[in-house]
């Protein structure tokens, strides 16, 4: 029969509604996606504070919404780490803080003196990021007055359902989550000041949340009876179901773009010293999978320079970098320096200055500085996770909006020595209508059997490795050194 699924897609620079189509039980299948709408997201800062415009995202996802049109499922994915506050009568407490924000500077270091990272890591297994929301929840002011956090994606389903609840793939990502038990991890929040009965009841992705409220119902003109279901609420959750990975093929991934997102498809998590020296995090995955990975800074830096140079021709750009002098500039793509949203080319600039190098002189020269850059973190990057999970892997697949990226999936299969698997694009999207379409009794028994469909309905492209394997030796040394 399928199902018509609505995928309600947030990144960290745009959101968007997409209408899914869900057949799994006759011949090759199908499954595609339609786009209703798309919006733009990103940052408002109100004073010293930079926020998310949260009631923004809802009006614009109630609209995308009314567009689909009758579906037979409502499902929501997001960014990781931020959230929104609800006191006692389930009203929102300011919008919910960006975690670029500098509010968390110096806090993961004071909050580092009581518990240890030893202690953190063996709980939740979780990289060290600054803006963790372990981190975040420590700098809150006002936190009394709360007795609900909603992560992002359970924040609009509140709205949608009246429903609370933590999806596990994001309360994961919080360093509140204690990985081995798959629940919240009570004496950690006490510890940072967090009120009792403040984190909700964690729920899995395929459990349907609840049906739309009347009200909702009636301004976008969907059936009251409509499900909404938790799916991979973390955005790389949704991803990772997508990967078009065969049966025992050994892979890794990069969920490419804002952000980068480089590791591998565990069963069980690492918490060995080495993973915690490496930095790899252990986040929860669909079907109860780890997804053990280390952010990379991603795309953010060229989006970045695109927008201080009001560029917006990325493909004139990369014909330009792509004939640019290899490894003429390099640069640390998660040095600090590159976090927060500025200048992003006098960024560069600055770490060249730093690091003994000339300044790139062009913008293809800036751009073709980055990407190598990018190949050269995702080729550490999968070495290290290869060390320490003991994983071998053969192939690499690319998923997201950076497997648009000839340039930088040529870099990617240069740098790891490995062939690339690039898409499908809209990766996020396609694992939040196949965890619905499960739940709706679509035949979708487990990730192999999801996986297959997008293999059989989505074309890939494969990128082989090129070049001399000692130039990438080198340029790892010139940027990495011995670390």
């Amino acid at each position: 029969m399928g199902v018509n699924l609505a995928a309600v897609d947030l990144g960290a620079s745009s959101g968007r509604v997409m209408l899914g189509r869900v057949e799994a039980g006759t011949g090759a299948g199908r499954l595609d996606l339609t786009e209703v709408h798309r919006f733009w997201n990103g940052p408002v800062r109100l004073g010293e504070t930079l926020h998310w415009d949260i009631l923004a995202l809802y009006r614009e996802m109630l609209v995308g919404l009314g567009r689909a049109g009758a579906v037979d499922g409502v499902g929501i994915d997001s960014w990781a780490v931020d959230y929104g506050l609800l006191d006692a009568h389930g009203k929102l407490l300011g919008n919910p803080v960006h975690y670029r924000d500098a509010r968390t500077n110096g806090v993961m270091e004071r909050v580092l003196e009581n518990i240890s990272e030893d202690e953190l890591y063996a709980a939740t297994g979780l990289q060290q990021l600054p803006f963790n929301t372990i981190y975040q929840l420590a700098a809150e002011e006002g936190l009394e007055r709360a007795t609900t956090l909603l992560m992002i994606p359970d924040l609009l389903g509140y709205w949608l359902t009246g429903q609370r609840g933590a999806e596990a793939t994001n309360a994961s990502t919080t360093q509140l989550y204690d990985v081995r038990a798959r629940g919240w991890n009570e004496s950690l929040a006490r510890r940072i000041g967090v009120p009792g009965g403040l984190l909700p009841e964690i729920r899995e992705a395929g459990q349907v949340i609840g049906a739309l409220l009347p009200a909702v119902a009636e301004e976008t003109g969907l059936d009251p009876a409509t499900p909404v279901i938790a799916v991979g609420s973390h955005d790389t959750a949704s991803s990772v179901v997508a990967v078009p990975a065969a049966e025992g093929e050994r892979f890794a991934y990069i969920s490419s773009g804002t952000w980068s997102l480089v590791g591998l498809e565990l069963d069980e998590p690492v918490l060995t010293a080495e993973a915690q020296q490496a930095n790899f995090t252990n986040e929860g995955g669909v079907d109860g999978r780890i997804r053990f990975l280390r952010n990379v800074m991603g795309l953010w830096i060229l989006q970045e320079c695109l927008r201080v140079w009001g560029d917006d021709d990325l493909p004139g750009l990369l014909r330009e970098a792509a004939a640019a002098p290899a490894f003429a500039v390099l640069i640390d793509p998660d040095d600090p320096s590159f976090l927060a949203p500025g200048n992003m080319p006098g960024r560069i600039e600055e770490f060249c200055a730093r690091s003994g190098q000339e300044a790139p002189r062009s913008r293809a020269a800036v751009a073709r500085c980055v990407l190598e850059s990018l190949a050269l973190a995702y080729r550490r990057t999968l070495r290290l996770a290869q060390t320490v999970a003991g994983r071998e892997i053969d192939v690499v697949h690319v998923i997201g909006g950076g497997s648009q990226n000839e340039l930088l999936c040529q870099l990617t299969a240069d740098a790891c020595g490995l062939p690339v698997l690039a898409g499908p694009v809209e990766a996020s999207a396609l694992g939040n209508v196949l965890v619905q379409a499960r739940a709706l009794g679509e035949p979708l028994p487990d990730l192999t059997a999801m996986r297959a469909l997008v293999r059989a309905t989505h074309e890939l492209r494969r990128y082989q490795p090129q070049g001399k394997p000692a130039d990438w030796d080198a340029a790892e040394s010139r940027v990495f050194g011995t670390r």
